[in-house]
């Protein structure tokens, strides 16, 4: 198992990580200390527990009830404020998504409170930061947020990627673990554009992190199942995606 960017202790070792492989998989410990760096994680507590106010996504394909999510869009420069932008539906082509693609899809927005707090300013400005320093010739940037919960069920796998192994259609990728309840599985593969891999990890701690460049890498994540059927079992992560804006 490869596992890019494991132990990488400051900024520019998560950077150049990224820009060598075109991923990196960033345990908790360093992804705190990149974190720091940019603000604080000072509402973390409320930030984890809002993953218990999502909404089932109604828009699966396949007819799953397994995922539910909350959605913002943010817009920032290479300096100044980052900005919430209006709500609107989240939209992929069918290039990039042959599953749920090619509509749009309107979930319900990330709270204010959420959304404008610190733990997510802090994340915001360090993707800007990274992202930044391997793109600097972008002068603005698209964002999107998302909450989701995967939930896994006697005889129903939840899968963190139902359409398999993808790309995004944007250029950077975040995936931040939030928690992990009672699953099995949940290996994220990261492959090349020919679809040979490159490497495999699972994010088991808060924190744990995936970044992507999605013009270089496809990544996929492998369904979830219960340890105990009997109890809850699900995967909470924050996906935030940065798309160099015309």
């Amino acid at each position: 198992m490869s596992e890019i960017g494991t132990g990488l202790q400051n900024a520019t070792g998560i950077r150049n990580g990224v820009a060598r492989a075109g991923y990196a998989f960033v345990e908790a410990s360093d992804m705190r200390n990149a974190l720091l760096r940019f603000g604080t994680l000072s509402d973390w507590a409320v930030f984890a527990d809002s993953w218990n106010d999502l909404e089932v996504d109604t828009y699966m394909a396949d007819g799953g009830r397994y995922r539910r999510r909350r959605f913002a869009v943010y817009e920032g420069g290479k300096q100044g404020a980052i900005v919430r932008g209006r709500h609107q539906p989240h939209y992929q082509a069918l290039d990039y998504n042959y599953l749920n693609g090619g509509i749009e899809r309107w979930f319900k927005p990330v709270t204010e409170e959420i959304g404008s707090g610190a733990s997510m300013r802090t994340i915001l400005e360090y993707c800007r930061a990274l992202f930044g320093r391997l793109a600097p010739e972008t002068a603005r940037w698209h964002i999107e947020i998302h909450q989701f919960r995967i939930e896994a069920r006697s005889g129903e796998h939840g899968k963190p990627t139902p359409e398999g192994m993808h790309r995004d259609g944007v250029d950077y990728v975040l995936v931040l673990l939030i928690n992990r309840r009672n699953i099995r599985s949940g290996t994220t593969t990261v492959h090349d554009l020919d679809k040979r891999t490159l490497g495999s990890f699972t994010l088991t701690d808060p924190l744990d992190a995936a970044l992507v460049d999605d013009a270089r890498c496809y990544h996929g994540v492998t369904p979830v199942e219960p340890e105990n059927p009997a109890q809850p079992a699900y995967r909470d992560v924050l996906v935030v995606t940065f798309r160099k804006k015309d």
